[in-house]
């Protein structure tokens, strides 16, 4: 099992504020839009690279659920939620297979912070 990327969440009433400061300002893709969540992505250098650095702007955490403080994309998700669910953590939603091509389940780390684990499918 391998984290593939690592997502910092911001909630916000109106994400479509942030085109003007994060695309505008910083020079950020905008990669995805939602409407209730728009993703944030420094262009990709080459196909296959890792990761670009990126931050999401959300006014919930899709299906209702509360922003999350971080979104985690890993390769195997049924091996992190066996991981997870080994070492007692609760799991207050998911796992589920969303509309929008990810399956996800969201968990607390030992600080309090909501985390939104996904695999795309």
């Amino acid at each position: 099992m391998a984290v593939r990327r690592i997502v910092a969440n911001i909630a916000a009433e109106d994400p479509s504020a942030a085109a003007g400061f994060y695309g505008g300002v910083l020079g950020l893709d905008c990669v995805m839009d939602h409407g209730w969540i728009m993703t944030f992505a420094a262009p990709c250098e080459a196909p296959g690279s890792a990761a670009p650095p990126q931050v999401s702007i959300a006014r919930e955490g899709g299906n209702g659920m509360p922003v999350p403080d971080l979104s985690i994309e890993v390769d195997d998700l049924e091996a992190v939620l066996d991981r997870a669910r080994a070492a007692g953590c609760a799991i207050p939603y998911g796992p589920v297979r969303e509309a929008w091509g990810v399956r996800r389940f969201f968990l607390h780390d030992p600080f309090g912070r909501l985390l939104n684990i996904l695999q795309h499918v």
